[in-house]
């Protein structure tokens, strides 16, 4: 079986590559990075000119209508140029409207988030709790025709931009909740990616609308976002290496060029052949996820697992590389360094998906 990507799909890549390279120069990277809100605009808007924020969204919705493939292929790209703002969380908020919503909310919400009109996150982790949807505890409460949602979620992204929340509920379920009604309290966290910024929130007796097919999309969603991770880890991971190499070029010790060195070349070496391989990982989790239901959640969890471990790897390794000027906040490295991070921790340590791995495996 020759298991590669469409024209379609490497056009994709190639799009998506070119608009970051004219429209985010690492300049701009950096400026951000350093700056106050962690999001920019314009970049936003070309996404959703490119189509970017509405590749899953059917057709009749103003979508694209793809698989989580495409979706993926995307995140790599945005990984390896350490793009920043809500992707992840619009994502997945637009995938569990997708797959768990009403007709009505559907109708509702998904044009809007597919032209970037509105803006969606998602709010699953809980303070003492986990990710997996067993765990969550806010509570949903009758309040005369309506449902109010009482709790507290951490580690929300984007909170502070999105107009709209999908946030996990007791007993597994999904709830929607406008950011224009009352009882939300969005607190800033200070995390340590600052492409990726993160929000307490607290829904204090807010208005909600339950997603109908809620219990059976939170478990999808959350091995999307399994996938997305891993895909922008291997795409921060090989710019690391790329990073890495072009810095062995130019430094000079000792009158030659660093990459001159036996040492420095086998660990480029070992870099290099510890992440390309990776790659038909995360393609093949994203293929089972629409193609092979019965492989889809152990692999999701292998790639995340495997991808973000080899990413933080690789990420130390690019600043050993650049020596005592890989740790100061002028390098640029930096800024991939704490993404690799984020996407080892963000929806599960390598060891929780590993053990769930065995699990599902039957171990």
């Amino acid at each position: 079986m020759n298991f590669g990507l469409s024209e379609e799909q490497e056009l994709l890549q190639d799009t998506v590559r070119r608009f970051l390279e004219e429209h985010w120069p690492a300049k701009k990277l950096r400026a951000l990075f350093d700056g106050p809100s962690g999001h920019d605009a314009d970049l936003w808007r070309g996404m959703a000119e490119l189509g970017l924020l509405g590749l899953t969204v059917e057709e009749k919705a103003g979508g694209a209508g793809l698989e989580l493939l495409d979706l993926a292929l995307v995140a790599e790209v945005l990984g390896s140029f350490a793009a920043p703002g809500p992707f992840l969380g619009h994502s997945l908020a637009t995938l569990a409207l997708s797959w768990g919503g009403s007709e009505a909310q559907k109708d509702r919400w998904l044009p809007r988030l597919a032209s970037g009109e509105a803006l969606a996150t998602f709010a699953l982790l809980e303070a003492g709790g986990g990710w997996d949807p067993a765990e969550w505890g806010a509570r949903l409460l009758s309040a005369g025709t309506g449902l109010r949602l009482s709790g507290q979620k951490i580690h929300v992204p984007a909170a502070e931009i999105a107009d709209v929340f999908v946030v996990g509920v007791a007993g597994g379920g999904l709830a929607l909740v406008e950011r224009a009604g009352e009882g939300l309290c969005i607190e800033a966290i200070e995390g340590v990616d600052q492409t990726r910024r993160v929000c307490r929130v607290a829904f204090e007796g807010a208005t909600a609308d339950l997603l109908p097919g809620g219990n059976e999309a939170a478990p999808r969603v959350r091995d999307a976002g399994l996938v997305l991770l891993a895909a922008d880890a291997f795409g921060g991971a090989s710019r690391c290496v790329e990073l890495a190499v072009e810095y062995a070029k130019n430094r000079v010790q000792f009158g030659v060029t660093i990459g001159h060195f036996q040492a420095v070349k086998h660990q480029l070496a070992n870099m290099a052949v510890e992440i390309e391989p990776a790659r038909s990982l995360y393609w093949y989790a994203a293929h089972a996820f629409d193609h092979l239901p019965a492989e889809s959640q152990r692999h999701a969890a292998l790639a995340k697992a495997h991808l973000t471990d080899r990413f933080m790897q690789i990420a130390r390794d690019t600043v050993e590389v650049h020596g005592g000027i890989g740790f100061t906040w002028e390098c640029d490295v930096q800024i991939w360094y704490k993404r690799a991070m984020f996407d080892r921790a963000f929806l599960g340590t390598p060891a929780v998906h590993r053990e769930r791995a065995a699990r599902l495996a039957g171990w």
